[in-house]
């Protein structure tokens, strides 16, 4: 393993973080602490408590691991589009380095950088919402098992990718959908049975519900199958990189 290969993609990707502080750590925690005014401190009083929690502070979890999906895609499909882009990506494919250490630098980045978004928003949160965490280890190995995939999945789109539109149009289209009717606001048990069915073909259902299941103890999908749900997404995500760094799709053409 060529750990200095390693250390130098992903130093250059944590600095283009520090270039860029408003845009990537800033502006997303300001984002997400106005939900935590708005539907934590002011209308979460008014709101009936789910499942004996109170509303402001059970959307803490859905609205964190929003920002984490968010921006897990957006720095790791930016940071590989960025070389493609200007010409610089074949000076990584021809350097002694295999596709695992560009992969570790890279992704390895991007989801950093999202964990340390996931631990200025919850810190944001205990100034509007009061919140308890119960399984503080299960909440940290969540963080990092969706900032990991994630960030795999933004690799993989900004591999795809031949233009800047097209860094967008899964953000925009599929990502941020999904992530709202993902029960990021709401406990799918509220929704009628037919609706509660559908939504389980959605995958954003079971990161909210174990990730949620880490602070308050209860979920609305079984926490192993949940997991389970989440390693197999990492799995294709996995396969697909593996796939596209042996045939060179998208990267020599």
């Amino acid at each position: 393993m060529n750990l200095y290969a390693i250390r130098a993609i992903y130093r250059f990707e944590m600095a283009r973080t520090g270039r860029t502080l408003m845009q990537s750590i800033l502006s997303p925690v300001l984002s997400t602490s106005l939900y935590f005014i708005v539907f934590g401190a002011a209308i979460g009083s008014r709101m009936t408590a789910i499942n004996g929690v109170s509303y402001g502070a059970f959307i803490v979890p859905g609205l964190v691991m929003l920002s984490i999906l968010n921006e897990s895609i957006s720095n790791a499909s930016f940071g590989i589009y960025m070389p493609k882009f200007t010409g610089t990506i074949y000076e990584t494919l021809s350097a002694p380095i295999s596709f695992v250490e560009v992969l570790c630098g890279y992704v390895g980045a991007a989801a950093t950088k999202s964990l340390i978004l996931g631990a200025l928003m919850l810190a944001a949160a205990r100034f509007f919402v009061d919140y308890q965490v119960a399984h503080p280890g299960w909440m940290l190995f969540y963080l990092l098992l969706t900032a990991t995939t994630f960030s795999l999945f933004g690799f993989i789109i900004g591999i795809w990718a031949d233009g800047f539109e097209k860094l967008q149009i899964i953000p925009l289209l599929v990502v941020t959908p999904l992530t709202f009717l993902g029960g990021s606001f709401y406990s799918i048990q509220m929704l009628p049975p037919l609706w509660q069915t559908v939504s389980l073909f959605n995958p954003v259902v079971y990161l909210v519900s174990c990730f949620r299941w880490s602070f308050f103890g209860s979920a609305d999908v079984d926490v192993p199958l949940s997991t389970a749900m989440i390693l197999l997404f990492l799995s294709l995500c996995l396969g697909f990189v593996w796939y596209v760094f042996r045939s060179g799709w998208r990267l020599r053409q």
